[in-house]
């Protein structure tokens, strides 16, 4: 088993240096030229990979340029334009009813606010800080998806299990200034080593401090399961 350093904040700091290192170029993964495509790439993300929501918007965003062009379509033509997404009926819902109320409340533009973000359907606080920090380059959370849930807990980090509390712990031990990078690089540790049902200890930079590294540890502290 790994030994985790003596603080968290030791931890976490070491964590983000050594995953800089290894993943210099760490980066939101999605297509995206302006806010409203942000907002909406990151709302049809939810479940679904990245790579499928950039395949899909390559075109939904040619055909739907403003918050009008949202508001104006059906649900079902738009849970059609939408179709190859999880929970494309429902997420095409979601997509009129922000297209109506940024028309009607926000003139047409994606709000700067945590509660006004949050306001809009389909949208979390993590949807939110997602926009906050790329679109709006605003930094006041951390967006804990299911890697960044994943690996925080298997490296020490948090023992919570809802996004909301295991942001709060990081917001304690991931210095200020790394807490936008702090997701990327998870995402990438997550996606290229660290997986769900696949993580690869042998290779990561890691595991000498990660008291769920399977070489000796019995117990997976993503899940409290056995590996």
């Amino acid at each position: 088993m790994g030994t985790p350093l003596e603080s968290r904040e030791e931890q976490a700091t070491e964590v983000v240096d050594r995953l800089h290192e290894e993943y210099p170029d760490s980066a939101i993964s999605l297509n995206y030229s302006n806010r409203l495509e942000l907002l909406i790439a990151v709302v049809l993300s939810a479940q679904c990979t990245d790579e499928r929501v950039n395949e899909v918007t390559a075109d939904l965003f040619e055909k739907y340029q403003s918050a009008e062009d949202y508001a104006a379509a059906s649900e079902e033509q738009l849970a059609e334009d939408i179709y190859g997404i999880t929970f494309h009926n429902n997420k095409g819902g979601y997509l009129q009813g922000i297209g109506e109320l940024l028309t009607d409340k926000h003139g047409g533009e994606v709000p700067d606010t945590m509660s006004a973000l949050t306001d809009l359907p389909g949208v979390g606080r993590k949807t939110a800080n997602v926009v906050l920090q790329h679109g709006h380059d605003i930094v006041e959370g951390i967006v804990v998806d299911t890697h960044v849930q994943r690996l925080s807990r298997r490296l020490g980090l948090t023992d919570q299990e809802r996004p909301e509390t295991i942001e709060q712990d990081l917001l304690d031990v991931v210095p200020e200034d790394e807490w936008q990078q702090f997701t990327h690089l998870l995402i990438d540790h997550g996606r290229a080593v660290c997986g769900a049902r696949s993580a690869d200890c042998d290779a990561c930079v890691l595991a000498d401090v990660c008291p769920s590294e399977k070489g000796d540890s019995e117990v997976d502290l993503a899940t409290g399961e056995a590996w």
